[in-house]
């Protein structure tokens, strides 16, 4: 009873067998044919007893299955493109650990002529801002070349273009975790038939040069990326409101890029929002130390100085900016609203006060104050409107001013420059 259930046993391992080899040999006819389809069907017919098979027929199966997806995938489908790889990648593993090379050759020249299909069909998909797309093949592209980090590091714009946050931080942070640096270097020159500068490996270029074609070889270093990925992974938490996490990125990237202004100012928009802004002036008030000639820095330190009331401060910082830039209308607005506002803050002081002599003399006293720091605020859009005779803003700013001072004559006249 016993050697009957056993030659039953064999007799069902050797049909499976047979049912495995009928089916590859489908598919190959099928793939011979150009119908990749039949083949994958005929193939999934196959898949549930495949693994147990032995290696050599292991081996054939995934060899096949992936010429199949491949072929599917260069027809349109684009998830086939996953499933392609990783069974060539089986077909190397499969015959790695059995000794028995057949397929493994061709799996890697397939894998890496995948690679260029991945890469070019994701360079038209961003052409196309089918920016997901893109980055998942430019990926899938580094996966199954590891070596080229590169491939990485383009998925991750590619998500950024399309707004992909969450998709951009996957790749972000494992281009840190491997440590991806970005730096390189490029080689150029110049084409002598159309005088522009193209860049090539370095092979290549010399090659041209000798030749002739090519002219005034380069080698232009690239900088390092880190900053920049640390600076999207910060911008991206911000994106996706996991402050906590931005704040931790923006520190590990100013502590490794300590002269990076705009990570400053990435950061400190950052505590803007989040509400603290005596951190978002401290570190607006290091970036322009950075950068003194950057008038825009000294003008949005003056408008937070502004919101804050210290209006010293914020008359400071607009007298830099318009050091820096003459022209600079908001800052000259803005400066001469802060003459305008403090003299505003004295008009609650002069309706508090009777009629004695004490307090008619403060109340005079205090309405001197305020005019002149009017005249000031007027004096500095005076100055402002000879270089721009027709902004709409310092018109209106200057005729509120004069209407507050009962100024009844330039009241008029600027209303007449604005066509009242």
């Amino acid at each position: 009873m016993k050697t009957k259930i056993f030659i039953l046993a064999a007799m069902s391992f050797t049909m499976v067998g047979f049912a495995q080899k009928t089916e590859i040999k489908a598919a190959e006819k099928a793939l011979k044919a150009g119908d990749a389809m039949t083949a994958k069907t005929a193939l999934e017919g196959a898949s549930g007893t495949i693994d147990a098979a032995d290696a050599k027929l292991q081996a054939q199966y995934y060899s096949l299955k992936g010429k199949a997806l491949t072929e599917i995938a260069k027809g349109g489908d684009n998830t086939a493109f996953s499933e392609a790889v990783d069974s060539f990648k089986k077909v190397v593993a499969i015959e790695e650990k059995s000794g028995k090379v057949k397929y493994t050759a061709d799996s890697n020249q397939r894998l890496a002529s995948i690679t260029a299909d991945l890469v070019n069909s994701a360079v038209e998909d961003n052409g196309n801002k089918n920016f997901k797309e893109a980055g998942e093949k430019l990926y899938l592209s580094y996966k199954i070349s590891p070596q080229d980090t590169t491939y990485l590091y383009y998925a991750a714009s590619s998500a950024i273009n399309g707004a992909h946050y969450e998709q951009a931080l996957s790749y972000y942070n494992e281009l840190q975790e491997i440590g991806y640096d970005g730096s390189g270097i490029e080689y150029k020159a110049t084409n002598n038939e159309t005088g522009e500068v193209e860049t090539m490996d370095r092979v290549q270029r010399d090659l041209m040069v000798k030749s002739g074609t090519y002219k005034d070889p380069v080698d232009e270093k690239t900088p390092s990326k880190r900053a920049e990925i640390v600076k999207n992974t910060a911008l991206i938490y911000g994106q996706l409101g996991q402050d906590d996490k931005a704040l931790e990125a923006y520190a590990k990237a100013r502590a490794s890029n300590p002269e990076d202004v705009n990570l400053i100012l990435q950061e400190a928009n950052l505590h803007y929002k989040l509400g603290d802004k005596d951190k978002f002036k401290t570190l607006m008030a290091e970036a322009a130390t950075m950068e003194p000639d950057n008038a825009d820095l000294h003008y949005n330190i003056g408008v937070i100085n502004m919101e804050q009331g210290n209006l010293a401060d914020a008359r400071a910082s607009y007298l830099k900016a318009l050091e820096v830039d003459p022209g600079y209308i908001n800052a000259q607005l803005n400066l001469s609203t802060t003459y305008v506002n403090e003299g505003n803050g004295l008009i609650d002081e002069m309706n508090t006060l009777g009629n004695s002599r004490k307090d008619i003399a403060r109340y005079d006293e205090l309405k001197q104050q305020k005019d002149n720091l009017f005249n000031e605020g007027a004096k500095v859009l005076e100055d402002a409107l000879k270089q721009n005779p027709d902004n709409q803003g310092i018109l209106s700013q200057l005729k509120n001013i004069y209407g507050a001072m009962g100024d009844n004559d330039n009241f008029m006249r600027i209303k007449k420059l604005l066509g009242e």
